[in-house]
């Protein structure tokens, strides 16, 4: 692959988001419901401008308590509402910027629920449609994400993780669990390089997964996320693997 987009989780609180921008291609911004407010929103709009980063929505649970990482059980059209709602905030805030939304990819458990649940799949790719059809859905490769927003005509990039380990079944494993989070610099890099160059992930229990690798993504809360972003960035370049938002 000579190219792939390396995407933030960024507006969430955190204080490394300048940090971060030179490094990535793609920025999700929280909006409001799981983490961030409005001038946090527009703060991070203006650090993607500065640093030619496309800007994403990036909707959760409105669960800032358990950073929207708790599942919930909430009806289709409750889901269809929240994740509506803020992706056209974020919309609207870069219109008053002069800019445009690129993508959106949802946070948390709603992202985990609906990989496994092709009816929340398909409620939350019929929200992001109505809110403009042009947009990109960011999902996890393989999932249900990818293939509901395929069905409907929504243009995706499937995103791997620098920073998550792996299941057999191609799923993150979660973070309840031992060894979910990858906090070794060396290790990531040696996942991130495998799922670019071979589109294959090794899971926890060792096995060879197919994967397919359009978007790399480095956890903006990540303990070391600044160090993960800079070292993946420098590898890909020596790789000669362009960076660039999908």
């Amino acid at each position: 692959m000579a190219w792939i987009d390396l995407n933030c989780d960024m507006g969430e609180g955190l204080d490394n988001d300048a940090l971060l921008m030179p490094f990535i291609s793609s920025a999700n911004i929280a909006c409001g419901y799981h983490a961030g407010d409005p001038d946090t929103m527009k703060r991070t709009i203006g650090l993607a401008l500065q640093n030619h980063v496309t800007i994403g929505a990036h909707p959760g649970f409105a669960d800032k308590e358990n950073f929207g990482r708790k599942e919930m059980d909430l009806s289709n059209e409750l889901v269809y509402d929240m994740v509506l709602v803020q992706i056209l905030m974020l919309q609207d805030l870069c219109h008053s910027f002069h800019t445009h939304l690129h993508h959106v990819k949802p946070h948390g458990a709603l992202y985990n629920m609906a990989a496994k649940d092709p009816s929340l799949a398909n409620t939350i790719v019929k929200a992001v449609k109505h809110a403009d059809k042009n947009l990109i859905l960011y999902g996890l490769s393989g999932s249900y994400l990818i293939s509901e927003a395929k069905k409907l005509g929504l243009a995706t990039a499937s995103e791997v993780f620098a920073d998550r380990s792996y299941q057999n079944d191609g799923s993150l494993t979660p973070r309840s669990q031992p060894g979910a989070l990858i906090e070794d610099e060396k290790t990531s890099l040696q996942q991130v390089m495998q799922m670019v160059k071979e589109q294959t992930a090794t899971s926890i229990n060792k096995k060879i997964i197919p994967i397919s690798a359009e978007t790399i993504c480095i956890h903006g809360d990540g303990k070391h996320a600044v160090a993960f972003a800079k070292t993946i960035h420098q590898s890909l370049k020596e790789n000669k693997i362009e960076i660039k938002a999908v």
